[in-house]
């Protein structure tokens, strides 16, 4: 497995992280943790697909293998802000901070790695701020799409709402943009699962100025 956190760090410095470790298994629903336990390890997920929620509903994001979760609980002793949900059976390696922060000192590799993670996700924070405020809700629903067409790898099995809350916006909105894509044959709709087609048309209308 290949977690993007630990692009650029060598095979043998992996094999440390690895070993210092703690496998995880999780089954469907169940929670990694809540918004306000203590944290104390960042989870690289190996299999199956977990969600992150604010206010115990609300959808922020997705995360799936070769992705990581948890990661301020490494550079600060702060409570979680968000709870994390299995969406699958899936397994993670936790790395708890104290063997975490002595592999950091000894490897500056990876305290590297985990400042370009971070770096990241305030990146992808600041654009999502952006365009809640710049770009079209239709504009938004596809871009999501988009993004969790490629963290599933597969058909997307969240409800409108789920995709609503990742867009910032209605249900109905999520309702009429699918129908407009399905209509367009760039997804397909099926009971509780969407499936991207053609994923180049479907980017193109998404980064358009506008569809309509």
């Amino acid at each position: 497995m290949q977690w993007r956190l630990l692009e650029g760090v060598s095979a043998d410095d992996v094999h440390r992280l690895v070993a210092v470790a703690e496998q995880r298994a999780f089954r469907r629903g169940q929670v990694v943790f809540h918004a306000g336990d203590e944290g104390d390890a960042l989870y690289l997920v190996s299999t199956g697909r977990f969600a992150i929620r604010v206010a115990d509903a609300l959808l922020l994001d997705v995360v799936g293998p070769g992705e990581a979760f948890g990661e301020l609980a490494l550079v600060s002793a702060a409570r979680r802000n968000a709870t994390v949900q299995a969406l699958s059976d899936g397994e993670t390696l936790a790395l708890h901070r104290d063997a975490f922060d002595a592999l950091r000192r000894q490897r500056p590799a990876v305290d590297r790695a985990l400042v370009a993670m971070l770096a990241e996700r305030l990146r992808r924070a600041g654009r999502l701020v952006v365009e809640a405020h710049f770009v079209d809700a239709d504009l938004r629903v596809r871009r999501r799409l988009l993004e969790l067409g490629q963290t599933f790898d597969g058909p997307i099995p969240l409800t409108q709402e789920e995709i609503a809350q990742t867009a910032g916006t209605s249900r109905a909105t999520v309702n009429r943009v699918l129908r407009e894509e399905a209509a367009a044959g760039t997804i397909q709709l099926a009971r509780g699962r969407t499936t991207i087609s053609d994923h180049a048309a479907l980017r193109s209308r998404a980064f358009a100025p506008s569809v309509h």
